[in-house]
């Protein structure tokens, strides 16, 4: 059984996916301290803004913009849209220089797809995408995508002509997962509404003075009712009545004919407590994570990339040693897939698997980590086995972390796990 659960208290909102008891998603949004009540500020990822060019930086063939915030959002030239650049390849040695692109005191509208954090400010791009329940629509990419975990290539055709019906000169849309087996009509409504968001967003740009909020992307319990909402959801799960009215509101509009999966909990007591998320959710997070088994794999993150390491651990397996390396690495390999969606771990992440002497092994490892990761709601790339043993892996990295409230870096250490002893 496969449930969504909802949970609004007074540090902020919270959303989980149990897949027979079991964590398999998490995302949070916590509440200002300042003022009780609303959402912490910042440049949530989707947010849309009138920026200002602040610094045009050749050396770095990129721009940081004034968009309102503390800290200036960084533009890289292959996220600016302009005519000399539309027709290149993004790794073409022939770009312009970012010079001829942009000009201080330039205004542009601009949309965050990485959120600020460890000490940098948000990442912006001119190529705006709007998503819906269906689709995302982006008014000028001038193509049709379809999401890769619709396999069925009959499918896949049909929503590519849908696309191309729906769609304007110009224009482009991306069908999501969500699309497969939806009818023509309601893509081409989605679509209608996402135009007419963008229309309003253009004119608003045009009376307003950078820098300025143009479109803030939608709260938590939209999101989640819009991208967690899968069809293989049984049952969804809400803390209180409030929160009950509100999800049903958006069930009955997003997804009608499955407000009767909506209930709730009735139950007097902490919703997460009770089905065991909290304590599910603390455990994802320690550096050390036991496997079932007897073994356990030690998670630590830089800025740049994270390292994790499988060991055997009280594991002692059969007689065969191969197959006792196997069969841990492959426990790691599935709680791995896992704990990059509850951890939103993004970026370049290296795992240093036991060392087995089969090949057809490794490649076993590596089939079983693609077939874990292609359930991920971000993409997620296994790029494969590195001449030391050691195996790539790339996760998209956009959002802030899920459960920011579960970890305090040490003012003393500053993180590094090390306390030092007065001499």
């Amino acid at each position: 059984m496969k449930q969504l659960l909802m949970h609004s208290s007074m540090d902020g909102l919270y959303a989980a996916v149990l897949d027979n008891g079991i964590l398999v998603d998490y995302v949070s949004q916590l509440h200002d301290p300042e003022q009780p009540g609303r959402m912490q500020p910042g440049a949530v990822m989707g947010n849309i803004y009138k920026g200002k060019v602040m610094n045009v930086l050749p050396g770095m063939q990129a721009a940081f913009l004034d968009i309102g915030l503390s800290k200036n959002a960084f533009l890289y030239i292959d996220d600016v849209l302009h005519p000399n650049l539309e027709k290149r390849e993004k790794q073409a040695a022939d770009k312009p220089s970012i010079r001829d692109v942009l000009r201080p005191g330039q205004e542009l509208v601009v949309q965050v797809v990485r959120e600020p954090g460890g000490g940098k400010g948000a990442r912006v791009t001119t190529h705006i995408s709007l998503p819906g329940r269906w689709l995302v629509y982006m008014p000028e990419a001038a193509y049709v995508g379809v999401s890769r975990k619709i396999g069925d290539e009959q499918e896949r055709e049909r929503l590519r002509i849908a696309g191309e019906r729906i769609r304007q000169p110009e224009e482009g849309v991306i069908m999501r997962t969500a699309a497969d087996g939806v009818p023509d009509e309601a893509l081409a409504d989605d679509a209608a509404v996402l135009r007419e968001l963008w229309q309003a967003l253009t004119g608003q740009a045009v009376n307003k003075k950078a820098p300025a909020v143009l479109h803030l992307e939608a709260g938590l319990v939209h999101r989640v009712v819009r991208d967690m909402l899968a069809a293989d959801i049984d049952e969804v799960l809400v803390s209180d009545q409030q929160l009950y009215e509100q999800v049903c509101s958006l069930v009955g509009t997003m997804a009608p004919g499955r407000t009767n999966l909506v209930r709730c909990h009735s139950t007097a007591g902490d919703l997460f407590e009770q089905f065991g998320i909290s304590h599910q959710a603390e455990k994802a997070l320690s550096r050390t994570i036991q496997l079932a088994s007897g073994g356990y794999i030690v998670w630590d993150e830089t800025e740049a990339l994270t390292v994790i390491d499988v060991n055997t651990g009280r594991f002692i397996g059969s007689d065969n040693l191969e197959e006792t390396m196997f069969r841990t690495n492959a426990e790691a390999a599935e709680l791995i897939a896992r704990l990059l969606r509850i951890r939103d771990t993004g970026g370049i992440i290296i795992v240093d698997f036991i060392d087995m002497e089969i090949e057809a092994n490794r490649q076993r490892i590596s089939q079983q980590l693609e077939a874990l990761t292609r359930m991920d709601r971000s993409r997620c790339t296994v790029v494969g086995w590195t001449r030391l043993g050691l195996l790539e892996i790339t996760r998209k990295k956009s959002r802030l972390k899920s459960l920011p409230s579960a970890i305090t870096t040490c003012g003393s250490c500053g993180g590094r796990g090390l306390l030092y002893e007065k001499r």
